[in-house]
């Protein structure tokens, strides 16, 4: 309390000391919160298991430690509670360790903060967010002077550091002349990057959009208007960024009911196509207004496959498309029939961005894309404004032909076999389920799952598969199947991701029946297997 700068945490914690309260101090005091597959991300609240300032300034001086003076970096934030502060306070301890620090205008997404370190040529850079948690949480990204999020050790070198830091009431602060408070150059650099995305000639598409009260709205009109677009129609109550998020339960656009206002606001203006961010729009998801009213919302693989299709086909020379190890086979096998190199990689855009030279499009499964062009990528980071536009672009060209996503879907089910997609999630309040689950799995490995042979296996946790260990098995099963399961990163969660591969012979329709069974039948085995 002597250290915290900020009245709000010192009064929590002078409310539970009253109360005498040890179980709420436990929570604050018993752990601390650690770099993850996203950074820092934490409910907000004081203590060191917490996202406050004194977590942040701390976070801030080993940054800045494990960097050296000198070196530059620039800081963004979303429209968070505290954000805008974590950011300021963040520049005050790097300015004052005698960095140089670089304040993005105002609120922006974070692929904006991602695409300013390296026009900027700074060496690092920090993005206050906690993309699409809920409302109570917070979070901090950092990045390192490639423009991508950073990886082992680095992650580990800046978490160790923490613990070297004096109180904060006795960092430097602010040293002169080394703050810059950087202008709208910065975003309008941004949105003249995405025009450079292949994005064809058609533009008739009309657009139903929300940025789920985050801060993408903006940007995307901004984007929208310099590619020769119509402005999409935009959900009025969920325009402008809040905080509280108060029109939806869970600011996901994959959760259930989040896209329902933009739905509704498709019908309303006869929409094409809908589209949304998540708060920090570094995500983007896709749905296709039908006919009869309602919408199909497509599968991060879905999209994924869509935009990977067409960046090919608009680049050209030596190129390499890359997913995670939990998306879709299908990528591999369009990279395979148009000549240009996969990459699979571990989960998390920070490994999809290191697969390897001549990237010109990456994504995983939980609707993060990265689009670019014979360039590169203008972005090496989840981009949700770009990935955006070039959905719409692809959606405009098929309107051109008279047809929408959902028939460029089927084309790519005809050509490569329907490859559907599903996950199952174990949500548990005890850790240690989640480690006995996956101890049963190793001494005990299923022979069969779903009424598939299990015909090869993979322990990740061993480096099985060619890549770096992590915790995690992956087993391909007879009739082209596979599944994955392995704890989240950011979450106390087991994930299992599931695959069948069904060859389109009649109706995509009728393959898409019998992969829907195939998948209940998997999730139904592997959950008797895990025993949660």
């Amino acid at each position: 309390m002597a250290q915290d700068p900020d009245p709000d945490t010192r009064a929590e914690l002078a409310a539970i000391l009253d109360r005498g309260d040890p179980a709420a101090l436990e929570e604050r005091f018993g752990a601390k919160l650690e770099f993850g597959t996203a950074g820092l991300r934490g409910e907000l609240g004081a203590g060191p298991n917490r996202m406050n300032r004194v977590t942040v300034m701390r976070a801030a001086a080993s940054l800045a430690k494990v960097l050296g003076p000198g070196k530059h970096v620039v800081i963004g934030y979303d429209a968070r509670h505290k954000s805008d502060v974590f950011a300021r306070d963040t520049a005050a301890v790097l300015t004052g360790a005698g960095l140089r620090a670089g304040l993005l205008p105002r609120a922006l997404p974070t692929p904006v903060l991602a695409f300013a370190i390296r026009r900027l040529g700074a060496d690092a850079g920090v993005m206050v967010t906690a993309s699409h948690n809920p409302p109570r949480d917070n979070g901090y990204k950092v990045y390192w002077g490639d423009g991508s999020q950073i990886v082992p050790p680095i992650d580990s070198e800046i978490s160790a550091a923490i613990d070297g830091v004096d109180r904060i009431d006795r960092l430097p602060l602010h040293a002169p002349g080394t703050l810059t408070e950087l202008s709208e150059d910065i975003v309008d650099a941004y949105v003249g990057a995405m025009t450079s995305l292949p994005l064809g000639e058609a533009r008739d598409l009309k657009i139903a959009y929300t940025p789920l009260h985050g801060v993408g709205a903006t940007i995307l009109a901004a984007a929208f208007q310099a590619a020769g677009f119509d402005a999409p129609a935009v959900v009025a109550e969920q325009r402008d960024p809040d905080p509280d998020f108060p029109t939806v339960s869970f600011p996901n656009p994959e959760e259930p009911g989040a896209m329902d206002l933009a739905v509704e606001l498709a019908a309303e203006s006869g929409a094409d196509l809908i589209l949304a961010n998540d708060p920090d729009a570094d995500r983007c998801a896709v749905a296709v207004p039908l006919p009869g009213g309602g919408c199909r919302m497509l599968t991060g693989d879905e999209v994924g496959a869509l935009l990977a299709e067409h960046v090919i086909t608009h680049t050209t020379g030596d190129r390499m498309v890359a997913t995670t190890i939990v998306s879709s086979t299908l990528l591999g096998k369009i990279a395979q029939a148009h000549g240009v190199r996969y990459g699979e990689t571990l989960t998390g855009f920070k490994w999809i961005i290191k697969a390897g030279p001549g990237l010109v499009f990456g994504y995983e499964e939980a609707i993060g894309y990265s689009v670019g062009s014979d360039a590169g990528l203008p972005v090496r980071d989840k981009d949700g404004i770009g990935a955006a536009l070039t959905v719409a672009a692809i959606a405009a060209s098929a309107k051109q032909d008279g047809r929408t996503l959902l028939d460029l879907l089927d084309d790519q089910a005809r050509r490569y076999g329907l490859h559907a997609t599903s996950q199952l999630s174990f949500r548990v309040a005890d850790l240690s389920l989640i480690a006995d689950a996956m101890t049963r799995l190793r001494a005990h490995p299923p022979t069969a799952l779903g009424g598939r042979e299990v015909v090869g296996a993979d322990d990740l946790a061993k480096g099985d598969g060619g890549l770096p260990p992590t915790d995690g098995l992956r087993y391909r099963l007879a009739g082209d199947a596979r599944v994955v399961v392995r704890p989240s990163g950011t979450e106390p969660k087991l994930k299992c991701y599931l695959e069948v591969v069904v060859p389109v012979k009649g109706e995509v329709e009728e393959a898409r029946d019998l992969a829907a069974r195939d998948l209940d039948t998997l999730k139904s085995d592997l959950t008797a297997h895990l025993g949660l």
